[in-house]
């Protein structure tokens, strides 16, 4: 039976107008959510998916007036990311929005719609020889309004810069109902303002992406891997600086530890035969006493592998200097060896990395989380068990945040968007 009431911001028990919402997307594409669509354990009342950006920018609109809390969603692979939100009504889906709009292979650019994964727009790209230079968490079910929101590029990163770098117009609907453009089709193209950089990693608290436009890079013609093992971290750090050193043309770069202290650094360059032979002798000679492990493509896959039963652990991503990278993991090995918490992490050469620490202990692992976040300047929680539900994930809001409370107040006035998920509770 579809919910007819819920509770106002005044505590006032007042009727929503549900069959409105169902004339603005039709009958079958507004639904009650059931327990499957909580989110970070927030039930919300219905599920609407609009079938296109007008219909997005109508359902918005009607929420805003409404007074109701609205969750944009996409595939759902990184929807317990960020706290609670304060109110969540309403989730958007954007499996509707599901269309490679326009791509132009010529000049290397593709507008696509905010629901396509990225396995399907990277299938349609290759069938040009050409690839989107991502590789985020959960291909097959990630949205590119997804990874957009959550900032999530991948290992690629290294050589070919992060989303923002890659995206060069966009599309979203207000909450206001308005439909906003910015940027242009073509590469060179820099007219307004820069709406794609401010809309990715925004969390979906500004506006509801609906497409987004990309510069393409070619299919390599090869690619090659290496795994170099090594009995301390410090080791691998330093052949990953050694790396970061050279004029070798690495795609990807990363440093595996864990709390057992050994490390594993992988390498993969992408390219014609000749010139992977003549990289493959270089970075062997830099490795000097690493024991190579063979060409493996499956070790990118470290990263999506920390999230494999993970419901009761906690994933939390952060930022260090390359340099740093040794002495951050010891900083997990002092800061864990009191209790019964098991830590291992994928650093990439930028210095951006993520750990899973796992313990059955919430209190131990609030103290850990604590203590992390005082030694580390960047650390985020992506994940956290239920009973670490109040444990904000984001930490510090810096000297930035009155900047991001207006632009807040200017995009969405009345908290329609996401609100209390981001930093701060924006």
């Amino acid at each position: 039976m579809m919910p007819t009431r819920a509770s106002s911001a005044t505590g006032v028990m007042v009727e929503i107008p549900w069959e409105e919402l169902r004339g603005i997307v039709g009958d079958p594409y507004l639904k009650p959510a059931d327990r499957e669509d909580a989110v970070v354990g927030v039930q919300p009342q219905m599920v609407v998916a609009p079938g296109n950006e007008n219909e997005v920018a109508a359902t918005l609109k009607w929420a805003d007036q409404n007074g109701l809390g609205v969750v944009p969603r996409g595939g759902g692979t990184k929807m317990d990311w960020g706290n609670p939100p304060i109110r969540a009504d309403l989730v958007l889906s954007t499996a509707r929005l599901n269309r490679v709009l326009e791509h132009e292979w010529a000049d290397l650019t593709v507008s696509v719609e905010a629901g396509v994964t990225v396995e399907q727009l990277q299938s349609t790209l290759a069938a040009h020889g050409q690839r989107l230079a991502i590789d985020p968490l959960f291909p097959e079910r990630a949205t590119i309004g997804g990874i957009l929101s959550t900032n999530d590029s991948g290992t690629l990163r290294l050589r070919f810069g992060a989303l923002r770098d890659l995206i060069i117009g966009i599309t979203i609907a207000l909450s206001d109902g308005t439909i906003a453009k910015s940027g242009g089709k073509v590469v060179k193209n820099v007219a307004g303002y820069d709406l794609p950089k401010l809309l990715t990693g925004a969390f979906g608290t500004l506006g509801v992406i609906t497409r987004a436009v990309f510069r393409l890079h070619p299919l390599p013609r090869l690619r090659r891997s290496f795994t170099f093992g090594f009995e301390s971290v410090k080791q691998g750090n330093e052949l990953l600086l050694a790396i970061q050193a050279s004029k070798l043309a690495h795609t990807a770069l990363q440093v595996r530890a864990s709390g057992e202290g050994k490390c594993e650094l992988d390498v993969r360059f992408a390219g014609a035969e000749t010139g992977l032979d003549a990289q493959s002798a270089t970075v062997r000679s830099l490795a000097g006493s690493g024991r190579e492990s063979g060409d493996s493509m499956g070790v990118w896959d470290s990263l999506q592998k920390l999230w494999v039963d993970a419901e009761n652990c906690v994933i939390a991503k952060f930022s260090v200097q390359p340099t740093e990278i040794a002495a951050t993991c010891e900083r997990f090995k002092r800061t864990t060896d009191a209790g019964t918490i098991g830590w291992r992490a994928v650093i990439q050469g930028t210095g951006l990395g993520w750990m899973r620490l796992d313990a059955s202990d919430s209190a131990a692992l609030d103290v850990v989380l604590r203590d992390l976040r005082n030694q580390i300047q960047t650390f985020v929680v992506l994940r956290r068990p239920a009973t670490l539900a109040e444990f904000d994930v984001w930490g510090a809001t810096g000297d930035s945040f009155p900047l991001m409370l207006a632009l807040k107040q200017q995009f969405d006035p009345n908290g329609t968007l996401n609100r209390g998920r981001f930093l701060g509770g924006i």
